[in-house]
């Protein structure tokens, strides 16, 4: 209710700061003074500001193939819309908005359109189509008078096979994305591929509302299949993206059941898939359609706050820099460069510091998987135990189904436990010796750099910039989500069980190989880590250098065109019109 009563009148706050804004952006002076980039780069996130204002909330749903993304969409609306059955399922980004009168057209590339029937939208008859279209697809735009489609824009994507391959399109949606659903598969328990795009591409977006389905639980056998596997993808989200939804569904039973076709056979745990969907498209109504306005604007209000921020720290740097004459100027120049230089040769004393700290982590994350590798042979015997009666305690149908997914799980989440612990000391190592140099060389805290908002990655277009900078970028690497090496390993064990049902017997076989190769892995990547803290100091460093040289030279072309007079008149005037922005915004930031 709080946040209801405070952003129920918050569209006039937004429009009276981005009027200020446009105020600065206008003023002819404060914009020579602020410089050509910078205020252009007001103009593009201005631009986002009103896109993101007025867009339709966005609902993204995720996967890859065969998860039965179009399915649950389907589901959703209660019709059979999106295609499927196709392979792949989903051959091009389908938009799905609202329309009173439904009906689908082809978006192409160069903005040309071509409307098309529902049975032209499967992978097949696009394709034997294309030679006659005028361009290649850009999506498909299809409308449909379904009520939730008034609430919100849907977009089903194609599946993700390949991270490395991720289509740019689908970036872009997802970058710009409200909410997102990410479609699994009960009978393909959380996949290497998939737990690494949840977390290189999912939890870093930090978004408001993240559904995880687990689809096809109807063609699970009995209702403790259904609690094993639901345990199982709740851990893994728990540890990968906590702020997920975890919902257990069968999408082809919720569309037969709304559209009155004959539903998927029951196998005694339809009470609880169809109560989950229920809750999942509850959840959609409280949480997302009553809320899409505050989350929307919630994240309009952020953007403008890093706007004003931003100008208003490049106005004080200025203001600081126009108390100094040409001379003066040119002598803090000289000061600097000199300084900077010192910087360089600082950190390279320090290079060493931070080899050897994550030398003794490497150290230390061996030690602790081998005795996590004694543990897990313990674990691994204990199942071929028996009760009294002499009977095993473990099926030989939960070990076929269940062993397999296990063993990966437990040995991926001890090494990625690791490398969480780690990630955390080497984040110290880095923030400890950026203050060392600070506090050597007598300026600001280096380390403060890396908390702030860089005008080069917040400031540009999120299409050109944040797809690249963070869809792009692997912030701690596919080989730290899961050890690549040690997958050669399971790969064997897995071909192996294709001829002979006595798994546990293979794991034992191949024990030690997965113990070697996870810790020659766990070599690896340490030194990838090391690399990568070095990177960091090093971009650190770079930052501070490049921005302090740039607002020297901009200020120097600024002294030598205006006089001191009219820059600190220009200086004030932009001082006074922020004010009234900040004080709007502080209400809205807890």
């Amino acid at each position: 209710m709080e946040d209801k009563t405070l952003y129920a009148n918050s569209h006039d706050d937004i429009e009276r700061v981005r009027a200020r804004l446009k105020m600065i952006i206008d003023d002819e002076m404060i914009s020579k003074i602020l410089g050509e980039e910078f205020i252009n780069n007001l103009v593009e996130w201005d631009e986002l500001i009103e896109k993101r204002s007025n867009e339709p909330f966005t609902l993204v749903i995720l996967g890859e193939f065969k998860r039965g993304k179009s399915t649950i969409i389907n589901a959703l609306l209660g019709k059979d819309l999106a295609p499927t059955n196709v392979s792949p399922e989903t051959y091009t980004i389908n938009e799905i908005t609202y329309g009173r009168v439904p009906g689908v057209e082809a978006v192409f590339d160069n903005g040309k359109r071509m409307r098309l029937t529902m049975r032209d939208t499967t992978r097949e008859r696009l394709e034997a189509r294309e030679k006659f279209f005028p361009g290649k697809i850009e999506y498909l735009d299809i409308k449909d008078n379904s009520a939730i489609l008034k609430e919100m824009r849907i977009v089903d994507t194609p599946g993700l096979s390949d991270l490395d391959d991720l289509d740019r399109q689908v970036t872009d949606y997802l970058v710009n994305a409200d909410a997102v659903m990410y479609a699994t598969s009960a009978l393909l328990p959380f996949s290497e591929t998939e737990q690494v795009f949840l977390g290189s591409h999912i939890q870093p977006q930090r978004f408001g509302m993240l559904y995880i389905l687990v689809n096809m639980i109807d063609a699970l056998g009995t209702q403790e299949d259904v609690d094993k596997i639901m345990k199982r993808f709740e851990g893994i989200a728990a540890e990968i993206v906590p702020n997920a939804f975890v919902y257990g569904i069968s999408g082809a039973d919720e569309l037969a059941r709304k559209t009155n076709q004959r539903r998927p056979a029951d196998k005694g745990t339809r009470e609880f898939y169809e109560s989950q969907f229920f809750k999942f498209e509850l959840s959609l109504k409280r949480d997302i359609m009553m809320q899409k306005d505050i989350i929307r604007t919630k994240r309009v209000i952020s953007m403008l706050k890093q706007m004003v921020d931003e100008t208003s720290a490049k106005m004080n740097m200025f203001h600081e820099m126009s108390a100094l004459d040409k001379q003066k100027l040119d002598a803090v120049s000289e000061e600097f460069e000199s300084e900077a230089q010192k910087i360089e040769s600082a950190l390279e004393e320090k290079k060493p510091l931070v080899h050897l700290s994550i030398v003794e982590m490497q150290q230390q994350a061996e030690r602790w998987m081998y005795e996590f590798f004694a543990a897990l042979r313990k674990s691994i015997l204990e199942c071929l135990n028996k009760d009294e009666n002499g009977e095993p305690v473990y099926s030989a149908e939960d070990i076929e189904k269940f062993f397999y997914p296990f063993l990966m799980e437990k040995v991926g989440e001890a090494y990625r436990t690791c490398i969480e612990i780690h990630r955390e000391a080497i984040n110290k190592v880095v923030e400890k010796i950026s203050r060392e140099l600070a506090e050597k060389l007598g300026i600001k805290d280096l380390s403060e750099v890396t908390q702030s908002t860089s005008v080069d990655r917040i400031m540009m277009s999120m299409n050109k910039n944040v797809t690249r900078s963070v869809m792009g970028v692997k912030l701690f690497g596919t080989s730290e989500t899961f050890p690549p090496a040690t997958m050669t390993s399971f790969s064997a064990i897995l071909k192996k069980k294709k001829q002979t049902t006595n798994i546990i017997d293979i794991a034992l076989e191949n024990y030690d190989d997965i113990r070697i190769n996870i810790v020659n892995d766990i070599k690896l990547v340490y030194q990838d880590l090391e690399t990568k803290a070095i990177k960091q100091l090093e971009s650190i460093c770079k930052y501070q250098t490049e921005i302090g040289r740039s607002t020297l030279v901009h200020a120097k072309e600024v002294s030598s065109e205006f006089s001191d007079d009219d820059v600190n008149k220009a200086l004030g005037t932009a001082m006074s019109i922020l004010a009234e922005p900040a004080r709007i915004l502080e209400k809205y930031i807890s």
